[in-house]
């Protein structure tokens, strides 16, 4: 009687199992359907308070048509310094502006470039990229996103203050990885390679009283383009000017043994080299969307010597 029983238990139990297996099976097919079949349906049109047009179907914030954008793109922070580059040009084509971006597309020795201004800040960023990534991979008449995505290749010329004795004002430095002190990219799927994630941990073993932060690697191959005595290294990169780069007038600063971290750490022979507020963002964005991303910075400052 008593083996009757556990026979029927355990017959029970596997056909109990098997059902289970089918439902958790059948449910999870159920929400890929339906995951799979609410992105297609989004990709497929995308809503009109998620890419937001001018009356011209130009992009919102950047005031520009795809045809007004060139493949390769030269970002600055001042809108000032677009005019101051792009009189370089041989030929300017396109002069549009609105707000604090500024862009100038022309040709340089037969390559067609555009010169842009972002303002400050990684929020901007935001804007910048995203609206950059649209107007080459997104039909705006169609809402769609196009079957063939196109690559940018997207080169930050900025300044900067160094926290390295050794670097001098005057000298040029070139992010290979970025450190992001602000938000930013919390709100964005950002993929992490190996090293990117032992630097995050390496970091997070030093850091006295953890603040948020993600590290990106810029791209190899447009870094490689520049002579090899340019300095490399990590940049961080600041959501504001005072206290997050650990600058003082009357607010006291939380993180007041952040800068001696960042001072002393390296990775595989990098150090952190310089502070800035945008490089990180053009990093991680651009991982995300599929451009190649360098920045180089004109150190203004040393924050060591006060110089």
């Amino acid at each position: 009687m008593f083996q009757c029983k556990q026979r029927c238990f355990r017959k029970i139990y596997r056909n109990q199992r098997r059902i289970n297996k089918i439902v958790v099976v059948h449910s999870r097919n159920l929400l890929l359907f339906y995951c799979k079949f609410t992105y297609n349906n989004f990709m497929a049109q995308i809503p009109d308070t998620h890419l937001i047009l001018n009356a011209d179907k130009s992009q919102y914030h950047l005031n520009l048509r795809p045809n007004e954008l060139a493949e390769n793109v030269i970002l600055v922070g001042d809108p000032d310094r677009v005019p101051i580059l792009s009189a370089l040009l041989d030929t300017i084509e396109v002069k549009k502006q609105k707000r604090e971006y500024v862009t100038h597309t022309g040709m340089y020795k037969g390559k067609r470039i555009s010169i842009l201004s972002t303002g400050i800040g990684t929020g901007n960023i935001d804007i910048v990229m995203n609206e950059l990534d649209a107007l080459v991979n997104i039909d705006v008449d169609r809402r769609e996103v196009k079957e063939n995505l196109k690559k940018l290749n997207i080169i930050r010329i900025g300044t900067s203050g160094a926290i390295q004795a050794d670097i001098a004002p005057g000298e040029f430095v070139l992010s290979r990885y970025t450190m992001g002190l602000d938000n930013l990219l919390d709100f964005y799927l950002l993929p992490q390679d190996y090293d990117e994630e032992q630097i995050s941990i390496n970091l997070k073993n030093q850091l006295p009283s953890e603040p948020y932060f993600y590290i990106c690697e810029g791209e190899k191959m447009l870094l490689n383009s520049f002579p090899q005595e340019i300095k490399r290294g990590i940049t961080c990169v600041a959501p504001g000017f005072y206290a997050p780069q650990n600058r003082q007038l009357r607010a006291p600063i939380k993180y007041a043994g952040l800068f001696d971290v960042l001072q002393n750490f390296s990775y595989q022979d990098l150090r952190i080299t310089n502070l800035e507020m945008e490089a990180s963002a053009i990093y991680g964005l651009g991982k995300i969307l599929g451009h190649r991303c360098c920045t180089i910075d004109l150190i203004l400052a040393n924050r060591v010597h006060n110089t």
